[in-house]
């Protein structure tokens, strides 16, 4: 194609490069992660084991998190992950697909600079949609690290892949929202710092079907609010974060603590689970990365047969395909990442499930391909992996499981077809 003819946003889109001005942040967050937070990690898990209350952080693990999180405040590494804020915070989300790849190479990394889900996606909310009282009472304190959130929309009643089915309902009785229903799987709920959740509710049952959700503020210290078990993972309740059942009772909160508006529900999400499923694949890289050196290593350091194991076998072909498929899921994490700053994130939908469909799955294989070569160990508690492998499998289903994504990049692809003079095919 001559020059002239290529359009300015075919040019922006297809220029994956960091920026200059983020080069030296991007270098001193990989110095921060090697000082400051891997060396905390071993400790800060160990201890873990010694809470009687599994839910809180011992005094111990927040010194060590504290610690690490005042290193970050100090050096200017803090809320990389909102873009274009009024608060000032963020880089573009190109930029910040590079950073968050090396966060994912370590589970306290993202918690260390303020950029872990679900605080992530609940900022960016507030930050976009809440009033001046919302964001001074909830994103203030969640800005400055100092709680938690969390976000309630699966329910355990109804397929909740198709946002259309919530069924909690809010019903507004003068001032007040009055809500009644059961979300579970709410990432983050159990820890003991998590004050307030964004919840998905029905408002109006009466109205258009894309009009009937509204997203509330939940305090999670409002009498009615029942966290009633942690939800467990492959038998593991991943403390002390978790994912709760968690049954609302006549729970109520005043009529401003709606978000931008009843009936926005839909449109919140769009603000919402664009950027995190994308934050979420960038970190996978990072954990796809941390895997294959996990799996060079252990070829390297054991003997079968009179050889190096990674001389065994495919091995070698393993490591091959891993390292390939690693740098096709980095193209497109910062392809989809580009589209959402050059065309935004609506637009940008199609590129975002590409990678939310893609990634996890990907990681995954990378991750099952170092447990065997680790054998035994690869699934015991002596490895990182099980629980490495745990985090991508529940990414294939959270914020919407593959099929949907799958199914929203064929949708857009048949109807480019049908447009298409130039694709489609004449009968026969």
């Amino acid at each position: 194609m001559p020059k002239d003819n290529i359009s300015p946003s075919f040019v922006d889109m297809n220029n994956l490069e960091m920026s200059d001005q983020v080069r030296p942040l991007f270098d001193k967050v990989v110095k921060h992660v090697k000082e400051n937070v891997d060396p905390i990690s071993d400790e800060f898990y160990a201890l873990a084991e010694q809470n009687e209350n599994r839910w809180h952080l011992n005094e111990r693990q927040l010194e060590l998190l504290e610690g690490a999180k005042n290193k970050a405040k100090e050096s200017g590494l803090w809320n990389f992950f909102l873009p274009n804020a009024e608060t000032g915070e963020g880089l573009s989300n190109l930029d910040y697909a590079y950073i968050a790849a090396e966060l994912g190479k370590n589970p306290l990394a993202s918690e260390t600079l303020n950029c872990s889900a679900p605080d992530t996606g609940n900022m960016e909310v507030l930050e976009r949609v809440g009033t001046p009282e919302q964001k001074e009472k909830w994103l203030k304190p969640l800005l400055n690290g100092e709680i938690r959130s969390c976000y309630g929309m699966t329910e355990p009643g109804v397929a909740s892949s198709d946002a259309k089915n919530i069924s909690t309902s809010a019903k507004l009785v003068g001032d007040e929202w009055v809500i009644n229903g059961e979300k579970y799987y709410i990432s983050g709920a159990g820890d003991s710092r998590c004050k307030i959740m964004i919840c998905m509710v029905k408002t109006n049952p009466d109205a258009e079907p894309f009009r009937q959700q509204s997203q509330i503020l939940i305090p999670l210290d409002t009498p009615g609010v029942d966290i009633v078990q942690p939800m467990t993972v492959f038998g593991q309740d991943e403390a002390p974060k978790g994912h709760m059942h968690i049954r609302m009772t006549n729970v109520k909160v005043p009529r401003n603590n709606v978000l931008w508006g009843e009936g926005k529900g839909f449109e919140i999400s769009q603000v919402r689970l664009g950027p995190g499923r994308i934050h979420h694949c960038m970190r996978s890289i990072g954990q796809a990365e941390k895997a294959l050196d996990l799996l060079i290593n252990r070829g390297l350091s054991r003997k079968a047969f009179g050889k190096n194991i990674i001389n065994l076998g495919k091995n070698m072909e393993t490591i091959s395909r891993s390292r390939i498929e690693i740098e096709a899921m980095r193209l497109m994490v910062l392809k989809a990442a580009k589209a959402m700053d050059v065309l935004g994130n609506k637009e940008a939908r199609v590129w975002i499930s590409m990678v939310k469909a893609m990634v996890p799955e990907k990681a995954c294989k990378i991750i099952d391909d170092a447990i065997q070569i680790h054998g035994a160990t690869g699934v015991s508690q002596w490895s990182p992996l099980p629980g490495m492998y745990v985090k991508q499998r529940i990414l294939r289903l959270a914020d919407g499981p593959d099929e949907v994504h799958h199914h929203v990049v064929a949708r857009a692809e048949v109807t480019a077809y049908e447009l298409s003079n130039v694709r489609k095919m004449g009968s026969k």
